[in-house]
């Protein structure tokens, strides 16, 4: 069960945004089952990739102006183990029209890997291209805070 972890309302707004979801995201292109609808068969999302979605979508909370020009994102994916794959792809689709536009206008990514067994999670700074370090020094910061 993914627990809401409180958000401040005002970080969504800031300049540079900040976000932290709870849970495991599934690696995009690892998360696809084949099923049969009617006479076609049709690639769909993973159970795992839609849960999270789903978790993805209570948690995650909205822009009141979202971005429509390039954006710049920093994020550090907190896995249960090692064995998934670095995989922000899902993240980013999720991430339409609550924090930007289209996950076309991002044009700056700087991903991390960590391990969290107990509490797997990801921490998102984004904000214009134009503020790409203050995106990754917020990400820093939230990082620092944390330990």
């Amino acid at each position: 069960m993914i627990r809401k972890r409180a958000t401040k309302r005002k970080s969504i707004d800031d300049e540079v945004c900040a976000i932290t979801i709870l849970g495991e995201p599934a690696s995009k292109a690892n998360s696809r089952r084949l099923v049969r609808i009617g006479q076609k068969v049709r690639s769909i999302k993973s159970k795992k990739a839609l849960e999270y979605a789903k978790g993805f979508e209570m948690q995650c909370p909205i822009r009141k102006e979202i971005f429509e020009e390039d954006v710049a994102v920093a994020m550090k994916i907190f896995y249960r183990t090692r064995r998934p794959d670095l995989d922000e792809s899902l993240i980013l689709d999720l991430l339409e029209n609550k924090v930007y536009k289209n996950d076309r206008l991002v044009k700056y990514k700087s991903i991390e890997h960590g391990l969290d067994k107990e509490e797997p999670r990801t921490i998102i700074a984004i904000s214009k291209l134009s503020n790409k370090e203050l995106v990754v020094n917020k990400l820093k910061e939230i990082l620092d805070k944390e330990e």
